[in-house]
Formats: structure tokens, C-alpha cells, sequence
């Protein structure tokens, strides 16, 4: 909503500068947005005088102009074919901005065809003040020189922008905006009543409405004779100071209105109107030829004002094009209804128009303007356009004013803290157009407040309190802090939210930048990562034709974020996110998935050799976030990655048990990274912090107490033969369960299979440490624990010590 403050000042009786009623309007919950000031950008521009003007003497198109001006005078080059002895022109000294011309004069006098220049003058586009741009603009003969530009053209009324809450439709009318500031003691508001045009002949055209709900009332009158023209000087500079063009008076009028009095209007061309006027359902198959120039399919849905022909206007959105008025317009139908917000809100989605009459109506115009605002504009167009009005016809009937609220002064200390007197809480209500009983005191149990009719957003109790605490001054508010309750302190996060924190930190302190993608995907890009096959998990109303499916990972995303990255010629990209991703429409289906994806740098070293991030690399990430989950790393099992986007035989998975799935690492599938049209390689994992066992209560912060080995460690190699489909990793993992208070590593150094191994068989060899704690361990000891080892290989996987 913009609106000028000379417009403002109207209905606002104020000595307050424009901060001044900037600053009200924010303490009493109007939002600025932006604040048009023409006067600044045109601060530097002055009235001139040109004194002589002659033929430049190396330059047919050039006129040597002597000027006086504010700086004394001045010689200025002019190519304007305007220029000429004696008339009034618009100054820019040197340094000047132009803001037409996006550029700055320079500080120093310059040469033009040899002739120095100091100084320029100005044409009415070069200023954005008109589209004027033959020549210099010409001044009337009576400006002075050195008056301001603005103030010559009219152009130092500020406009300010500000957004509008859905809840106040009041503020999309001047006089709202004069109400609020008057309440906040800005001024003394002043908002003369509209006097009541009685027509002087009955209406020929009859309006009902046959839908009450779309439609619950539809009022109009016939003004005849009227000769159409331009509005008066002053209604078009405060059109054109908001952004709106002027057209005609008969237009216009309509336009002013609406912004002074939130009350749309619509102005027919009577004589293009057949028979009566009817507010109703549109029918199936209508279509109407509106005055945006586009056609539009209706719908039963829509509420259409119609005649005899079929629709004329869609109703509180646009009229159409067939009975619009227009220069040689005589007669005129005057249109002022309320129209159902949520019915108006549907048919501006579905028809995708965007106007001022259908912002207005869908947020609610006030249910008793509409005989307020046909007397205004009727008063305007018959002083500016002459003719003769009728009586006003109604169709639907008048709304009935709302119920007093029950207002509980007791509810003012109790919902803010705030002490207010009964004599200001009655100033604020009163201002702001409220009816309160003079005799209300503020030990009184309950006040009857009588709501106007513009303020359809208040109807309890709570409501007054906050019209009243608005006014007054959030600032008013006593800052004091809220009891603490009784007993230890309580954990504020939850243990999900607490592995979230710990796995950003630790992905960001190893040099992974954070990503945030959408928790979409195209279908097809799903099926390529293990889904798709969901049709529960289709987006119904996607915000785009490739973000239509719920993601089962974020590993797309993020590839593809990388590959944009490459692009920008980003060497190595190195990403994470932590989010949700979808396996399934059911409530556990959710999951909260770690992932992290690398583009390698390529590889340029000197000797040779590749130092590329693999998928150990992403194995060690992966145990990394592991460790600071508390989540040890010998009790996973390593297994068959998951899904087929996962490159086989350079990616394994993380498992809890043969089906319980935690995690999978190493390089996407070059086929996958295809479709996505990504340079491969890429590497990373993925796990799933709901499937991580919940950690056991420490009791404490302490770290446990180190315990210090003072004996020298014995390691043993041990070498297995074992079937093919045995993983190496359960072979270590079973020779280190064999004594656990001895043994305290165990890794596979050499896996073998191939020539001089049975078919079907390969040989594991692994390194086990064993650490002593009271005595050095003996030969018998150390054969002992060797037995054990190589029976609890046996037993767990079959495997035989090599001879």
C-alpha cells in the first residue's frame, strides 16, 4: 500500500516531518517497507535563466547558451533544439548525478568542440520526471531563478510503502492509516463525513444479487450527461505519486477511492449495458473479454456481474472490456458491492489476474461503505464531469452492524502487565473509531465496545487488549523475566538434535563446506537411487516439473550441487547435509540421514602417484562421525553395498546384524552420475542416525580413566584359508572376540586368492596385538591365546589356519 503524506495530511492534522510519522507508523504495527522521496534525487536540479544563446561556431547541432543560475553565471554547450534566448530551464551544476542518464557530470568544466561547458541542461526524461525527451524542459516564465526543481514541479511529497497484515484491510485506505497514527498521538484526526447525494430520478437499470453468499450485497446508480475528461491537476498527482497512471476522470475517480476509502469501484458505459444488472454464478462455458485485454474461461465457482448479453466483469476482480467507459463515454453505471473474500481469493488464483480491486476485496472491504463510497465518487464526477445522478438501487441487503463486544478492563493488566487508566484506554477506542460508554469505569466489570464496521477483526476481549497495548506502544510492555520452575534444569534438546550438532561439527572441522537442497527430487533420479516406486510419495502440486517426488537420499542433490560448483571451476567439492529423506509413506519411513559427497581434485602430483579421496577416505569420514556419536567402530559390520547406484566392488555398507542397514560409503555408480549429467568420479556415504543404538548414559562429562600399559605389546600374524564368500573383516573381528582382555587389535594386512589356491577359497592374513597388563607374557600364554584364536575363527567362520 503507498500513499502520499500530503494525502495523509488531509485526514491528519500533524506538525510531524516525515521520520516522525515513519517512526509512528512502525511502534503502531505498519510495517515500512520503502520510503520515495522525488525531492532527494532532485535536490541538486534549479530553475536557470538563459540569457543568450548562440550558434556554436564548430558545430551545427550545438547552441553556446550564457546562464544564469543559482552559481552565478554560467557558459553551457546545449544540443537541445529548444534552446533559446529568454526561457526558464532546469540547472545541473557540475557533479551533478543524473538519474536518467545513470552518470555523473564531472567536477571540472570540459571542452565541446572547443568550447567550454559548465554545467548542463536537462529534459524531463533525463530528470524521470516525464517522458519529454526533444528537448530541454521549459519552465514557466514567472520561476525564479535558483528555486528548487521540486518544488517548481510539485515533486517533494514523499511517498511511503508499506505492508499490509491480512487482518487489517483498513490500512488499504488513507483515512485507516490517519486513524492508527491519530491513536498513537501523532496528531488529531479529522475525516469529513461524505454528504448524502439524493438522486433526482429513479435508476433505470434494476440490480439484484441471486447469490448472497458470493454477492451479499450490490448497490449502483446511473449518472447521465456527464462529459468525460481529464481529472483535476490535484487527483492525478497523488494517482501518479503511487505508481498509477491517469487515464480520465471517470477512471480515475475510481482509482482514488479506492485507495482513500478502500472501497473499489467500477465504472460501466451505461449505454453499453443490456437490460438489468445481476450479481451471480458464473455458468459453465462463459467467458469474458476483460480489460487487461485477455479472455478468461469461468467457472461455477465464480461470482460474475452480468446483464442480459452474459457477464460484464468478474466480480470484485475486473471488469470487462465490452462495457467499459471511456472519452466518449455519457451515461454511466456506478458500481459499489462486497463480494465473499475466500470466493474472490479462488477466482484471482484460478483466472491469475492480479488488481488492486481484488487485493482489496479479498482481505474484506468494509460492509458498510459501499453507499459512502457511490456519494464520494458521485460528488467528484458531477463537480469535475457535470450531469445528473439517480436515486441508488440495491440489490442483496445492507449487512447489519456486528454485536458489541464484551470487553473486560481487568484483561489490560492481566494478558500485557500494563497499568492503563480507564480515561486513556477510552481516548485510544475512541480515536480508533470504537463506541465506548462514557460512564465505563476501570473497576467495571465488562465495557460494551460498539465495533465500526471497518474493523471486522475484533471480536473478543483479547481483541480490545491488543488494539489498546498496539497504540500505546509495545515498548510499554514491562521487560520482566518469566519464573523459573522449581527443580533441576531440564534437557532442552533431544538426543536426535543433539547427533545432528555433533555430526555437522565434525563433517565442518574436516573440511566439509554444509549444504541445504530440497527434499524433492525428479522421479526418475528417485528410481535411480533405490525409489520411485512410492506413488504415495508423488508431490500433488510440485513447485517445479523435477522436484515431483519425495527424496530417498540427498546423494543426488548434493552431486548435483557439486557439479555446479565444477562449473564455476571449483577444483575439488567437498559437501554435506544432514536432513530428512523418505523410504516410505508411513510415519517411521522419515529417516534423518548424514550424507556426504566429494568430488575429487584430480590428480597432478609430480611422482606419480594418486592421492584422490577414495572410498577408504569416505570410511574414514564416515568413522569419524561414528566416534563423536560414541558409536565404536568395532561393533558394525562391513557388507554388500545398498542400491545400485553404489559402484560395485569400491562401496560396502554399514550393518547392525545381516538386515540391519546403518550406513553406506564409497563411489556412485558412473551409470547413475550419466543420467544426472555429473562428472564422475564422486564418493562419499550415507547413514541413518535412527538406526544408531541409543548410548548409555555416562553419568557425567569425566572421561574415563586412562589405563596405562607399561608392558611391551606382542603381535602375531595369523593366516587363514577361507571360502571366498567369507569377509575378511568377520575374520579379524572373530579372532579379536577370542580373548578380549588380552587382545586389543586385530586387522587384516594381505587377502590372496588366485593361482595356487583351491578353487572357491582365498587366504586372510591378519595381525593381532596382544597387550600384557601385570606380566610379560610366557610361550605357553602366547600359545594359548593362539589356540583360542584360531578356534574362534573356526567356529565363526568356518575359516582353517593355513600350514
Amino acid at each position: 500500500m503507498k500513499f502520499s503524506v500530503s494525502w495523509l495530511k488531509d485526514y491528519l492534522k500533524t506538525d510531524a516531518d516525515l521520520n516522525g510519522i515513519i517512526d509512528a507508523m512502525i511502534l503502531a504495527g505498519l510495517e515500512v517497507e520503502e520510503v520515495e522521496n522525488p525531492a532527494e534525487k532532485l535536490k541538486e536540479f534549479t530553475a536557470a535563466k538563459v540569457v543568450k544563446a548562440e550558434q556554436h561556431p564548430d558545430a551545427d547541432k550545438l547552441r553556446v547558451c550564457t546562464v544564469e543560475t543559482k552559481d552565478g553565471t554560467k557558459q553551457i554547450v546545449c544540443g537541445a533544439p529548444n534552446a533559446r534566448t529568454g526561457m526558464t530551464a532546469v540547472y545541473a551544476p557540475l557533479g551533478t548525478y543524473i538519474p536518467g542518464l545513470d552518470f555523473s557530470l564531472d567536477k571540472k568544466p570540459r571542452k565541446l568542440r572547443g568550447v567550454e561547458s559548465s554545467g548542463m541542461m536537462c529534459s524531463a526524461t533525463e530528470l524521470e520526471v516525464g517522458s519529454e525527451s526533444d528537448g530541454i524542459m521549459e519552465l514557466s516564465d514567472d520561476v525564479e531563478v535558483g528555486d528548487p526543481i521540486a518544488d517548481v514541479l510539485g515533486l517533494n511529497d514523499a511517498v511511503i510503502d508499506f505492508e499490509v497484515t491480512p487482518n487489517r484491510p483498513d490500512w488499504l485506505g488513507v483515512t485507516g492509516i490517519a486513524r492508527d497514527l491519530a491513536a498513537a498521538g501523532l496528531g488529531e484526526v479529522n475525516i469529513p463525513d461524505v454528504a448524502e447525494i439524493k438522486g433526482t430520478f429513479p435508476c433505470p437499470i434494476e440490480v439484484t444479487s441471486d447469490d448472497t453468499e458470493a454477492c451479499p450485497v450490490f448497490m449502483g446508480r446511473l449518472i447521465k450527461g456527464v462529459k468525460n475528461g481529464p481529472s483535476p491537476d490535484w487527483m492525478q498527482a497523488r494517482l501518479k505519486a503511487i505508481g498509477i497512471n491517469p487515464k480520465n476522470m471517470l477512471v480515475d475517480v475510481t482509482n482514488y477511492v479506492s485507495f482513500d476509502r478502500c472501497r473499489p469501484l467500477h465504472a460501466y458505459d451505461a449505454d453499453k449495458i443490456q437490460g438489468n444488472v445481476t450479481a451471480r454464478r458464473a455458468k459453465a462455458g462463459e467467458k469474458l473479454d476483460a480489460l487487461d485485454d485477455n479472455t478468461y474461461e469461468l467457472n461455477e465457482d465464480m461470482c460474475v456481474i452480468a446483464d442480459e448479453s452474459g457477464p460484464v466483469g468478474i466480480g470484485g476482480i475486473m471488469g470487462g472490456a465490452g462495457t467499459a467507459s471511456s472519452e466518449e463515454t455519457v451515461n454511466i453505471f456506478l458500481e459499489a458491492a462486497i463480494f465473499d473474500t475466500l470466493r474472490t481469493a479462488r477466482t484471482g488464483r484460478a483466472t491469475g489476474i492480479v488488481s488492486d480491486a481484488r487485493y482489496r476485496n479479498e482481505r474484506g472491504i468494509d460492509p458498510a461503505s459501499c453507499r459512502e463510497g457511490l456519494d464520494l465518487a458521485t460528488q467528484l464526477i458531477l463537480e469535475t464531469c457535470g450531469g445528473e445522478a439517480s436515486d441508488i438501487v440495491v440489490g442483496g441487503s445492507e449487512p447489519v452492524a456486528q454485536d458489541a463486544v464484551e470487553f473486560k478492563p481487568v484483561d489490560m493488566k492481566r494478558l500485557t502487565g500494563v497499568d492503563m487508566t480507564a480515561k486513556r484506554m477510552k481516548e485510544i477506542l475512541e480515536t480508533l473509531g470504537f463506541g465506548v460508554d462514557a460512564k465505563a469505569k476501570l473497576d467495571d466489570e465488562i465495557w460494551k465496545i460498539n465495533v465500526p464496521s471497518y474493523r471486522r477483526d475484533v471480536f473478543q476481549s483479547a481483541d480490545i487488549v491488543e488494539e489498546l497495548i498496539r497504540i500505546e506502544g509495545f515498548d510499554a510492555l514491562p521487560a520482566d523475566s518469566l519464573p523459573r520452575e522449581a527443580g533441576a534444569a531440564k534437557q532442552v534438546t533431544t538426543p536426535l538434535q543433539n547427533r545432528v550438532r555433533t555430526a555437522r561439527r565434525v563433517l565442518a572441522a574436516r573440511g566439509f563446506l554444509e549444504g541445504v537442497s530440497w527434499s524433492f527430487m525428479d522421479r526418475a533420479t528417485a528410481t535411480s537411487f533405490g525409489g520411485g516406486d512410492n506413488d504415495a510419495l508423488v508431490v500433488d502440486n510440485p513447485i517445479a516439473n523435477d522436484l515431483n517426488y519425495m527424496r530417498p537420499t540427498a546423494l543426488a542433490n548434493l552431486a548435483q550441487a557439486a557439479q555446479r560448483n565444477v562449473d564455476h571451476g571449483a577444483e575439488e567439492v567437498r559437501l554435506f547435509e544432514v536432513g530428512p529423506i523418505y523410504l516410505g509413506d508411513g510415519p517411521k519411513d522419515q529417516r534423518t540421514a548424514v550424507t556426504s559427497l566429494v568430488k575429487p581434485r584430480p590428480s597432478r602430483h609430480w611422482a606419480g602417484t594418486s592421492e584422490a579421496y577414495d572410498a577408504f577416505a569416505a570410511k574414514a569420514d564416515l568413522f569419524a562421525v561414528l566416534t563423536a556419536l560414541d558409536q565404536p567402530g568395532e561393533r558394525f559390520q562391513i557388507g554388500e553395498p545398498v542400491g545400485d547406484h553404489w559402484h560395485p566392488g569400491r562401496a560396502a555398507s554399514l550393518r547392525l546384524g545381516p538386515k540391519n542397514v546403518v550406513g553406506t560409503f564409497g563411489q556412485l555408480h558412473p551409470a547413475v552420475l550419466k543420467k544426472l549429467d555429473v562428472e564422475g568420479p564422486m564418493v562419499g556415504f550415507e547413514i541413518y542416525l535412527e538406526s544408531l543404538p541409543q548410548v548409555k548414559s555416562k553419568g557425567g562429562k569425566t572421561k574415563q580413566r586412562l589405563e596405562k600399559a607399561d608392558l611391551t605389546p606382542i603381535r602375531r600374524d595369523f593366516a587363514f584359508l577361507a571360502d571366498s564368500s567369507v569377509q575378511a573383516g568377520e575374520i579379524a573381528k572373530a579372532a579379536g572376540n577370542a580373548d578380549k582382555k588380552l587382545i586389543t587389535a586385530s586387522r587384516v594386512f594381505d587377502v590372496y586368492e588366485g593361482e595356487g589356491m583351491p578353487e572357491g577359497k582365498k587366504s586372510v592374513a591378519i595381525e593381532v596385538t596382544l597387550q600384557p597388563r601385570e606380566t610379560q607374557l610366557k610361550d605357553a600364554d602366547i600359545e594359548k591365546v593362539s589356540k583360542a584364536i584360531v578356534a574362534a575363527v573356526a567356529k565363526s567362520t568356518k575359516a582353517e589356519l593355513r600350514g
